[in-house]
């Protein structure tokens, strides 16, 4: 009989597999900078992480480029249509960003709607 050295992995994902990943969706309202530094701690990890860090950074730096263009309209007086922009940048992170941790905390992968995907 031989063993195998490496166990196989769990097609649902562990929650050390799935921590990263979750945490990296829910901050992406905040913009890209903490889903980047959880993806770079956790793309050696496992695929899983690797992937899922991938696709909030993607989502993430599309959300900071929502709050400079509010922060623009803000500079250049039209200050209520900026509010109004960053409002629904926040929310529309929001909202995607606690589906994409859901969905990561049981172990599947998310895809964002609308992303820009540079990072790949």
């Amino acid at each position: 009989m031989t063993e195998n050295p490496t166990p196989p992995a769990s097609p649902s994902g562990a929650a050390g597999d799935t921590g990263l990943a979750t945490v990296a969706h829910a901050t992406v309202f905040t913009g890209f900078l903490i889903p980047l530094i959880l993806w770079l701690v956790g793309r050696e990890r496992n695929a899983f992480t690797d992937t899922e860090g991938k696709e909030a950074l993607n989502f993430g730096i599309l959300v900071t480029i929502g709050y400079l263009a509010a922060s623009v309209l803000g500079q250049i007086g039209l200050g209520f249509f900026g509010w109004l922009l960053n409002l629904a940048v926040f929310v529309f992170a929001l909202v995607f960003g606690i589906q994409g941790a859901v969905a990561a905390s049981k172990g599947q992968g998310y895809r964002y709607p609308y992303t820009l995907r540079l990072v790949s």
